[in-house]
């Protein structure tokens, strides 16, 4: 299962390198996608310079979403989950 999920992170990754779409939102939309999607797979890393940051990334319907938030928060049960060492964004 976490080499299925490691391919599907990567499969992510590329769709937003080729496709360059990805919808950067605010916490609390991101919980909406999370409540509306079923199964799904997200991307979570720590991050920050002086604070630290929690970064998330899920596909949604075709897009790709990303939040950073002060606090971590809570992801459904039956979310596969990558932790990442860090999720780099385009500009």
């Amino acid at each position: 299962m976490a080499a299925s999920a490691g391919a599907a992170a990567a499969a992510i990754a590329n769709a937003i390198k080729a496709s360059g779409v990805l919808v950067r939102v605010e916490p609390e939309e991101f919980k909406k996608l999370l409540v509306l999607a079923k199964d799904p797979l997200i991307v979570v890393a720590e991050g920050g310079f002086l604070s630290s940051n929690y970064q998330y990334l899920m596909s949604f319907k075709g897009l790709a979403f990303f939040t950073k938030s002060a606090t971590a928060l809570t992801l459904p049960d039956g979310a596969d989950v990558v932790n990442a060492n860090r999720i780099s964004i385009p500009g």
